[in-house]
Formats: C-alpha cells, structure tokens, sequence
C-alpha cells in the first residue's frame, strides 16, 4: 500500500513467517519479533505455510524441523523449488549432520534450542538484511 509516494509503516516492516508446532515457541518468537517491529504469521505446520506463501510471501521463514503433516526440511525443499525466500532453522535437532543438510538445501541459517530470542532476532536482522542487499534493496 502507497499513500502520496510515501511508504506506510505496513509495507515498510517486514513479515516473518514462523514456522513451529510448539505453542509456548510461537507465542515467545511472535513477541520477540512483534517488540522489533515485525510483522509475524505464524503456522504449526509446513503444508498450512506453503499454501499461504503462494498469495502472501513473507520476507523470511523461521522453520522448524519436526512438525506433523510437513516437516521443516521438506518445507524447505519444496519452497526452495518456487523462491529464493531466507530462511532460518529454529529446532531442538541437536547433530551437526542436521544443520550440515539444511544449509546445503538452501537454509541461511540454523539456530538451536534453548535459544536467546534477542540472538535470534538480531539474526533474523541479519538475514534480512543479506536479502535486501541481494535484491538490490536497503533496509530503511
């Protein structure tokens, strides 16, 4: 939305899709992101993600891996196969066999739990802001 050339707040914040079957993670990272200015969608499954990225793509997804119906790393995989979407891992996988897959199906980053929410969030800044650089964009 464009009122008179200027950009309103709505379009300016970025959305962030979280991606998590654990209630007490979508509540806590929500209101984490939501304090920084963020606007957030959260899911409890993959499938129920892809199917609203095709009319509102977020600017970033924070996927969890174990989930019911898609898991994380299929999500991955076939949002990989339609955008170059950032995307970060947040999971309690605790092997590095996990991280290395996920990096090399196209994750830009992997974050464990426990987790820090303002490490969290100062990544999320972070992978936006490689993103914005990328597509030619700056972040305001």
């Amino acid at each position: 939305m464009v009122i008179c050339g200027q950009l309103t707040l709505e379009t300016a914040m970025p959305t962030i899709a979280l991606v998590a079957d654990d209630r007490n993670v979508l509540t806590s990272v929500s209101i984490a992101l939501k304090a920084e200015g963020y606007r957030v969608a959260a899911y409890t499954d993959g499938a129920s993600a892809l199917n609203d990225f095709r009319t509102e793509p977020p600017d970033l997804a924070i996927l969890d891996i174990k989930m019911p119906r898609m898991d994380g790393m299929e999500t991955l995989r076939l949002l990989r196969a339609k955008s170059d979407m950032p995307v970060i891992f947040l999971t309690s996988k605790a092997e590095v066999i996990d991280e290395v897959f996920a990096l090399k199906m196209g994750a830009d980053d992997f974050f464990r739990k426990p987790f820090s929410q303002h490490l969290l969030v100062e990544r999320v800044k972070a992978v936006l802001r490689r993103a914005s650089l990328k597509d030619g964009t700056f972040p305001m």
